[in-house]
């Protein structure tokens, strides 16, 4: 078994000092064995002395070599081949972990061999006071939620058809499962992050952690916010996502878990038995 409990994927892109801060959100967790591994995605090497000088012999950087040109997926497939721990969490570089947060995940799945993910609550922060609180009701709804869904499959249900759950730096997931979920799906404009816990729930299952994970700033310019602007790449990214569930996992499921959102209240539809079957294929 691997020393390692966690490998923390930290993909940053001209954030010195908020990669720093995210850094040490991770050092700072106790009941857990970490490594995290910073791959710059900038051809100058930005991040380096503000990395390197943490002095850290848990902190591993890397120069992403050639750069992504602003595709996290590519990002953090890279970075997989480099680690070690039991566990994976990916960790933007402007959020920072909740005090005792890995250690909760790795606890959560820990006790429950039948899961391959962990999902917990994000606490928004942040100066501008509109976004702050559009997010803050945004992730207590998702929270609400994420507590109340009684099973993966409901889960998988909701994210399809009412809304994500979850953001990236919120999840956990098994080492052992990446490859088999074929990491972050690149070709996927946005919510890649969203696609690929999909998949691993959907596949492996999951455990939800009733209590803050991350931290999550709000309000900050990025690559990412930019493209998320673009009504027609977000359009192109749900389809690609739905299109990717119904060729994996058939038809006639999308359409069964597609009506039953759709045509109950939630909190009817919660209290019906839902089971869905592994299936051989998940990416």
């Amino acid at each position: 078994m691997s020393a390692i409990d966690v490998s923390v994927v930290m993909p940053t892109h001209r954030r010195e000092k908020e990669v720093v801060e995210a850094i040490r959100s991770v050092l700072r967790q106790e009941g857990v064995h970490v490594e995290v591994i910073v791959l710059d995605d900038t051809p100058e090497g930005t991040a380096r002395a503000s990395v390197e000088g943490l002095g850290d012999s848990r902190v591993r950087y890397v120069v992403n070599d050639p750069p992504s040109k602003g595709r996290p997926a590519v990002v953090r497939n890279h970075g997989v081949t480099l680690a070690r721990g039991r566990y994976l969490h990916f960790l933007d570089d402007d959020d920072m972990l909740a005090e005792g947060a890995l250690h909760a995940m790795v606890s959560a799945l820990d006790a429950r061999p039948d899961a391959g993910v962990a999902v917990g609550w994000v606490v928004p922060f942040g100066d501008d006071a509109d976004w702050l609180k559009d997010k803050s009701e945004y992730f207590q709804w998702a929270a609400k939620v994420g507590a109340s869904t009684p099973n993966s499959a409901w889960t998988v249900a909701h994210i399809l058809f009412r809304g994500t759950l979850y953001v990236n730096s919120a999840c956990m997931v098994r080492r052992e499962h990446f490859a088999t979920l074929g990491g972050f799906d690149a070709s996927i404009p946005v919510y890649e992050d969203v696609d690929f816990y999909l998949r691993g729930i959907r596949a492996f299952g999951h455990v939800y952690v009733d209590r803050p994970i991350l931290h999550y700033r709000t309000g900050r310019p990025s690559l990412m916010h930019n493209l998320g602007k673009d009504g027609t790449l977000v359009m192109q990214s749900n389809e690609m996502i739905h299109g990717k569930y119904r060729k994996t996992n058939g038809a006639l499921e999308y359409r069964a878990l597609q009506l039953l959102m759709r045509t109950l209240p939630f909190d009817i539809a919660k209290k019906l038995p839902l089971w869905l079957p592994k299936q051989g294929r998940v990416s």
